[in-house]
Order: C-alpha cells, then structure tokens, then sequence
C-alpha cells in the first residue's frame, strides 16, 4: 500500500472518529435533538470515537484499540436494549433480556480469548487455536445481535417505526459490516488487511444514519447546530486536523528509511505536542474560534436566547454577596461584546453625568463632571452607540466633540460607549473597554446593545424610584420624631402652667421659690435647645439676606474650632457676598465639622477663598480617609445615611440645601485615602447685582 492509500485510510478513522466525537456531543447538550435514547447514543458514540481515534494512533489491531472495540460493542448493544426500553416491549417480551445478557456474556468471552491470545504470540499453534475461538465469539456476537436489530424494527408498530428506523438501521449496517469480516476471517484463518483498513467506514455510515435519525422532524430536514455545538465542532476539527497531520508527517520520517527515522520520529511528536499544549488551551486562540465560527457558519453573530439568559441572570443576581446594582448594570453590557470592564457615568443634579460605578477597571481616572450637559442631551436625543476606534480612525465625522470628552477619548482602552435611555431620558451612559479580540461594531451590535440599554434604562430607573420612595418614608420617619419633639414642647408648657398656678397659692414659701427658680431654668435651657434644633430645618435660610464679607465669616468659623482642631483660614482680601448670614455660617460649620471627623488628630483642615469670574469660591479641605465616587454618588447627599452612631445624615444634605437656596452651589471632589475638597459656589455681590439689572432691564422690555 502506497502513501496516498495510508492518507486516505487515516482519513477515514479520523474523520468517523470525529464526526462520532461531534455527535454525541450534540446529543448531550441539543434540546432540539430528537433521537431516541440520545444518552445511551452518545456514550456509543464517544467510545466508537475513542476506537477510532486510538486505531489511528496505534494501529487497528492493537491491543487499546481492541479493547474500545469490545467496549463499543457493549456500548452499541445497551444502546439496542435502551431503544426495545422505549417502546415498551422490555415487559412484553421477556426473551429479549436473556438475549441481551447472553449477548453481553460472549463479548466478555471474546475480549478474555482476546487477551490470552496476546499472551501467547510466540507460539504458533496455540495462537492459531485460540484465534479461532477469538473469531466465532464475534460472528456469535454479530449474528444475534442482526437478529435483535431486525425484532427491534419488524416488530415495532407503524408509527414507532419512523424513530427506529435510522439507529436500527445504523447498528444493522456497522455489525453486517462485522459478520463479512469476521467470517472472512475464518475462512482465511487471518483477518483480512483490506476489510480491517476500512472498517472505519461502518462507523462513518452509522454516525451519518444517526445525525439523520436526530435531525428528522417529520417533514423537514434541518441542519441547526447550536453555537456551543459548533464550536465544539470546529475545535475538534482543528484537533482532528491537528492529529492527521503529525501521523502523516510521521510515517513519511519512517518512509524515508535512513538510520535516523525513528529519532526524528520521537523529536517530532515531542515537538508536536509541546506547540499542542502551548497553542491549543490558549484563551485568544478560543475566542478567534469562536469569532470565525460565528462569523461563517451562522447568519447572526449572537445566540439571542443564551444572550438573554445569561443578561437575566446578571440582573437578577441578588443576595450578600451579589455586586450592587449599578455593577450588574456594566457586567450585563460588557458581556454582550465580551468587554473585560467597563463604568456607568448616571445624571447630576446640575446637569451632566458623573461616575456612578466601576467594574473591573480601577484606573481609568474620570473627573467630577464626566460628560457635560450638551454631551448628555446629544445621546439623549440621538440614542447614539459611540464607536470610539471609529472616531480615532477618522470613520466617523458627524459626532459633537464633546461627546467624547479627552479623558475617554485618550484612554486607548476605552472602546465603545452605550445610552441608557428610558422614556426618552437619558438615565445612564455606560463606557466599555475594549475586548481581547477587539472588532469594529455592526448593525447587529448595535441593535442588541440598544435593546439592552433600553431595558437596563428602566432598572436603573426603578431603582432610582425605589429610593426616592425610602427617602420620603424616611421623610415621613423624620415628621413623626419632630412629633415627638412637640410632644416634649407641650410637657414643658404643662409643667410652666402648673408652676404659675401654684405661683398663686405658694409664692411666699422659700422652699418654692427656690424649686420654681430650678424648674425654669431647666425649662429654659431645654426650650432653647429645641428652638435652636427646629430653626435648623425652617424655611428661612436664603430668605433674609445681608452683605457678607466672607474672608470675616472664614476667620470666624475657623476660630470656633481653635481649641478643639485646627482649622487655617487662608488670608484673602474682602469679599461681599448677599447671603443669610447664619445659614451660610451652618453650611459652613456642617462641612468644617464633617472634615474634622474624617481627618486623623494631627492633620489640619484648611479654609481657603478665591474669586473666579464674578464667582466666590469657599473651598474646604482635609487629608482625611476621604471617600468613593459610588459613596459620594449614592450617600453623601441622600438624607437619613449616616457613618456616625445615632447621626441623623442630614448634615451634608443640609448645607447643600441651604447654599442652593442661597443661589449657590455646593460641589465635592474626593478620593479614598487622600482627602476631601467642598467646594461652595456663591455670586459675588457685583455679580448678583449686574444679574438683577439684567433681569430689572429684560421686565422693562417685556
């Protein structure tokens, strides 16, 4: 036999090994799979691979490779009791167990004949003897099994018979193939070479019988893998190649026949296999597989069904140990393009989009104000998927350069950048970085990312629902303690009422003056208190306004904490501002407290004031454990969220407040470890007043 014979023979065994391989995989994990029996099927067919395989390897008369012969024989044969099981006829016909196991029994007898017949080679006339016993366990194995082939489909009724047909028909064509050989062998006393090279094209008839008895759905024959299928295919196709390959580049070295062949041989499949090991579990190698699987063998890049499992299960995902929302929010959109990481930049106050969330991508650095108001209202009102590559490349022309703000545009790791939007509002932006196997995105990416965004949109949303709601029974919490608090007003004013009757009938007794005097000063100092807590939280804080100077009030405030912290005032010239003076001076006082709180006992919080454009600028800092952009986002300004025992969490919320009724506004930068800045915004008087004469002017015109 010639090369090109050995090439075609390898072929053979590698491609029915592979294709029964492929099978029984699909058989396993296919919901669409319509064989009987497909788990007693697929075992079948993975040792009828292994045979395959290792007769390739190893030869077809090795002792591994008749070894998964008998094995598959047995295999083969549970699978033809297993179909007998599903039609019901098991209970009706009990001669097909003592068949089934007497069957089973000379297999068992053919593979021990087998091993004795190994163990006695060196001797001729022994071996001959035993060969013949090896042979007639085989033809009896063969004969009664085409027996149990044929009562498994003549005796199945009609309908029965269109699911029996082809796994019938598999088996009947693999051992017919087996009773020619081996009675052929008989005959001849030796097995005959030509049949014996050839026998893997029983096996490759039968995986074909099987995939079209699988396949069928009545009228129609379709060919739909799933895409787990598929790649699985495709790797064992790259393997079986693989495996062609080496034995083919082998035997060629033991063809050339020099005295070196069996070294170059043994060098070679050493080679082989360390690129094997080194190539083959490779994680960018799987998912170039899976890329050019998707791209060529389906319509569509996306199994939308599992897409929508796993995005489902992302969300859903709850428990302690669950990420926040706002994460899930990134890891569901991230896992569509198999992005490692990614953020979620949400709404402002004052317009804008800062950060709300981090996955997996801790150092990318985003400033306070992320994407600007007119950014925002672009992707808002255009719901555009932001193909950054396409920008850098110069594809896309048409897009405002503030959507894409410089410390995303130059971070080469940021890829793509997907709306959330939910009732046409924009409710969140969400940054992805840039896959493994980076590609340009299509009409299908974005048309799944935009459905994903608009369904994430109205989580999100939910989710800022669900809190507004805490906040106002929070709200509501917080009107039944002032409750309490008049309650205590009034019994104060009882006891006031009871002092001044009793005034009437004992005001000349010592001992009663002397307990009166007691009582009201007690019920002073706690009327005080209470008066000095409810003005706190009245409407009065921007509504009566003064000139301030605020280099004055910075000096003050810092000079309360003289004995306690310190507190560096900056030196600043005069600086007028309209303003109530005693908000301004609690605002203050909420954040100087605040920043003394989170710094260590040596470290100095600082008050500083610059005027920018018309604008006084009141920063206050510390180099305290300072805080997260989720905390600041989610915390800092949401009343009732305290880190102090029996803290109310309104300190922070308060001061914003006021500064806001003040015409002002209260900005924060911050990083964990390295300190907090406030930052109060308020007109300078001449700033204020040109506004109002602006707005003195534009009434006149109206």
């Amino acid at each position: 036999m010639g090369p090109l014979w050995f090439l075609f023979v390898s072929f053979l065994f590698v491609a029915a090994a592979s294709g029964a391989a492929v099978l029984a995989l699909w058989l396993i994990s296919s919901e669409r799979a319509k064989s009987p029996s497909k788990t007693a099927s697929a075992i079948a067919l993975g040792i009828s691979s292994a045979w395959a395989f290792c007769a390739t390897g190893f030869g077809y008369l090795s002792i591994p490779a008749q070894l998964l012969l008998s094995a598959s024989y047995l295999a083969w044969l549970w699978l033809l009791y297993r179909l007998f099981g599903d039609d019901d006829r098991d209970k009706k016909l009990a001669p097909i167990r003592p068949v089934v196991a007497s069957l089973a029994l000379v297999e068992l007898l053919h593979l021990a004949t087998l091993l004795t017949l190994f163990n006695h080679l060196g001797n001729s006339a022994q071996a001959q003897v035993i060969g013949h016993f090896v042979v007639i366990f085989r033809l009896l194995f063969c004969v009664g099994a085409l027996v149990l082939v044929h009562n498994l489909y003549a005796g199945a009724e009609q309908q029965a018979r269109q699911s029996l047909r082809w796994p019938a028909a598999a088996m009947g064509a693999m051992w017919l193939y087996d009773l020619n050989f081996y009675t052929i062998a008989y005959l001849l006393n030796q097995p005959p070479e030509l049949l014996a090279q050839l026998r893997a094209m029983a096996l490759l008839a039968a995986v074909v019988l099987l995939a079209v008895g699988s396949l069928r759905n009545e009228s129609e024959l379709k060919f739909r893998p799933s895409r787990t299928f598929a790649f699985q295919s495709f790797s064992l196709l790259v393997i079986g190649t693989y495996l062609v390959v080496m034995v083919v580049v082998a035997q060629a070295i033991s063809y050339a026949g020099n005295a070196y062949a069996p070294t170059m041989q043994a060098v070679f499949i050493l080679a082989a296999s360390v690129v094997a090991l080194a190539v083959l579990p490779s994680p960018k190698l799987r998912r170039w597989l899976r890329v050019m699987v998707s791209k060529h063998l389906f319509q569509h890049r996306y199994d939308y069904r599992t897409e929508w499992l796993r995005f489902t299960d992302t969300i859903g995902r709850a428990g302690p140990q669950a990420p926040p929302l706002p994460q899930r929010i990134v890891q569901a959109v991230a896992d569509v393009t198999d992005s490692p990481a990614g953020l979620l930049l949400t709404p402002l106050d004052e317009g804008g989009l800062a950060l709300a969330a981090r996955w997996q991508w801790s150092t990318i650095e985003v400033p306070g104000v992320a994407v600007c108001c007119e950014s925002a209202r672009f992707f808002e009102q255009s719901q555009f998927i932001l193909d950054l590559d396409d920008l850098r490349a110069g594809r896309e022309q048409d897009i405002p350069q503030g959507a894409y703000p410089d410390w995303l545009f130059e971070d080469e790791r940021a890829w793509a950048v997907v709306p959330l939007v939910h009732y046409e509002r924009l409710v969140g932006l969400v940054v992805l970085a840039r896959p493994p196997l980076a590609r340009q995105l299509d009409w299908e990416d974005f048309d799944l990312l935009r459905v994903v965004g608009r369904q994430l949109a109205s989580y999100l949303a939910e989710h800022a629902s669900q809190d507004a709601l805490g906040e106002a029974q929070r709200f509501d919490e917080f009107n039944r303690r002032i409750a309490f608090v008049m309650h205590d007003i009034k019994n104060l004013a009882s006891q006031l009422s009871l002092l001044a009757r009793n005034a009437e009938l004992h005001a000349d007794k010592p001992e009663f003056r002397a307990d009166m005097l007691l009582t009201l000063r007690n019920s002073t100092d706690k009327l005080q208190g209470l008066l000095a807590r409810l003005g706190r939280y009245g409407a009065q804080s921007g509504a009566v306004r003064e000139q301030i100077d605020l280099a004055a009030l910075i000096r003050s405030v810092a000079g309360q904490y003289s004995a306690r912290h310190e507190v560096i005032a900056t030196k600043h010239p005069t600086c007028f501002i309209e303003a109530n003076t005693e908000a301004l001076e609690q605002a203050l006082v909420h954040l100087v407290q605040n920043a003394i709180e989170a710094s260590a006992s040596n470290s100095p919080v600082t008050l500083d004031l610059r005027v920018e454009q018309g604008t006084a600028i009141i920063e206050v800092a510390d180099n305290g454990v300072g805080m997260s952009p989720e905390f600041i986002r989610t915390h800092l300004f949401k009343p009732f969220h305290s880190s102090k025992p029996g803290g109310f969490g309104i300190g922070a919320f308060e001061a914003r407040e006021m500064i806001r009724a003040m015409g002002g506004r209260l900005d924060v930068e911050s990083r964990e470890g390295q300190g907090t800045r406030f930052l109060l915004r308020l007109p300078t008087s001449t700033a204020a007043a040109a506004q109002s004469d602006i707005n003195d002017v534009n009434a006149e015109v109206a």
